[in-house]
């Protein structure tokens, strides 16, 4: 930005520096110049001094008279200058100072312009590196803008990056920690189930116990009706079904209903050849299926585990005729031919 003084007008020039010495020097030139001007013109008007000469001629050889004493020397008469020359030379001189005059005006208007040309080229020079610093500036504040609104999309940028990493920890760690409680409950179930497991085997090891117990006991009942030591019962499966035996003997048909439960049950596609599996049951009063174990092998492990499924699958066993299941019986099973 231009500062100027406050006392100077904008529009006007600034004032030049030795101005007025370049005045006084352009009058004593002036003044030189008159005085070399009005001697030059009277050295030209002044008349040149006369010569005098003597001439000689030969004469006879005779003896020469005394010359005659010099006459006195003529005194000059003084120039007379004339008043029209002078006139001239003064209007000549009036007039070259004139033309001296106007050459030096002409000069100093000259002087002047150029000097005022100088003036508006650095004005429009200033006016110009005004605006070229106003532009630079105007551009530096964009780019400086620019810059600001990058840095500010930048850390925008950074913090959604922020929050979508936050937020996808915390994603992973619900994750984990439904996971973890996921894992937790499965665990516990299966902890439940184990234990429930645990708690049906011991009341279904309990329940045989007690009905064991029961079944001796009426046993020793029965011993004791008989009046003799002991008696025992057997029932025969038809076929090869199966046989009961207990403290409750079986009835004779007990077996055929045993076989009619247990073969719709049996899967077998293997040879059948020389197979024979006898397995043991014990069963609780109402038919469910205790225990049921492989006491003798038919030597083919294949058809040992099919035999010992369909006995399991045939849960619960028919009750006989007085309405409750023998205590334990075994049951011989073949493959049908």
């Amino acid at each position: 930005m231009i500062r100027r003084p406050k006392n100077v007008y904008p529009l006007q020039p600034p004032r030049e520096r030795g101005t007025g010495r370049a005045f006084a020097l352009a009058a004593l030139m002036h003044v030189l110049l008159g005085f070399f001007l009005y001697h030059g013109i009277h050295w030209q008007n002044s008349t040149p001094a006369g010569a005098e000469a003597e001439l000689w001629t030969q004469v006879p050889d005779t003896p020469a008279p005394r010359p005659a004493p010099p006459p006195p020397a003529p005194v000059k008469p003084a120039p007379q200058v004339n008043d029209e020359e002078a006139d001239i030379a003064l209007q000549e001189k009036k007039r070259k100072q004139q033309e001296a005059q106007r050459q030096a005006e002409l000069a100093e208007q000259q002087r002047q312009q150029r000097l005022q040309a100088q003036q508006e080229a650095e004005a429009k020079r200033q006016q110009q590196l005004a605006a070229d610093q106003a532009a630079a500036a105007a551009a530096a504040k964009l780019k400086q803008q620019q810059q600001q609104q990058q840095a500010e999309r930048l850390k925008q940028q950074q913090l959604a990056q922020q929050k979508q990493d936050q937020l996808k920890r915390q994603q992973e760690e619900q994750q984990k920690e439904q996971q973890a409680k996921q894992a937790q409950a499965e665990a516990q179930a299966k902890a439940e189930a184990a234990k429930a497991a645990k708690a049906k085997a011991q009341a279904q090891a309990e329940a045989a116990k007690k009905l064991d117990a029961e079944r001796r006991e009426r046993l020793a009942a029965m011993q004791g009706m008989a009046g003799g030591e002991g008696s025992t019962g057997n029932g025969l499966a038809k076929g090869g079904t199966g046989s009961g035996a207990g403290g409750n003997a079986a009835s004779p048909g007990y077996a055929e209903k045993v076989q009619r439960r247990v073969r719709p049950n049996i899967v077998w596609s293997g040879d059948t050849a020389g197979l024979e599996t006898v397995v043991a049951v014990r069963c609780a009063p109402t038919g469910t299926l205790l225990s049921a174990t492989v006491t003798r092998s038919s030597g083919n492990s294949a058809w040992d585990d099919a035999a010992l499924r369909a006995v399991q699958r045939s849960d619960p066993m028919p009750q006989d005729v007085n309405g409750k299941t023998p205590a334990s019986f075994t049951i011989t099973l073949r493959p049908a031919a």
